[in-house]
């Protein structure tokens, strides 16, 4: 079993920056492919940003540019910086981690866009 915490998320005003972290358990984190999602309120949960072992990081359109998607294999936590933030960012953040064909889930936290 691999647990996920999420942690990083609050308020932030259009334009600002926010750094998510994720630490996932276990000795095995050099082989957990990582990832980010969010779900807005009303809306289905969608892809942010991943990383895989080899630290391959693949973006949505939405977060291309403005997002970047890292992971500290020493601390077994991978990142999410955002820059350029946007209210239409807001959403619970969800970090993932696949570990031999499972996947396994953080709590999420919130990350609110406003003025």
């Amino acid at each position: 079993q691999v647990q996920v915490v999420e942690s990083g998320g609050g308020l932030v005003q259009p334009g600002g920056s926010l750094r998510l972290s994720c630490v996932a358990s276990g000795s095995r984190f050099t082989s957990y492919a990582m990832g980010w999602y969010r779900q807005a309120p009303g809306k289905q949960r969608e892809l942010v940003a991943t990383i895989t072992t080899g630290a391959i990081t693949n973006y949505a359109d939405s977060g291309k540019g403005r997002f970047t998607i890292s992971r500290d294999n020493a601390k077994n936590t991978v990142f999410l910086q955002m820059n350029s933030l946007k209210p239409e960012d807001t959403a619970v953040y969800y970090c993932n981690a696949v570990f031999l064909r499972q996947l396994y889930w953080g709590q999420g936290t919130q990350v609110t866009v406003s003025s």
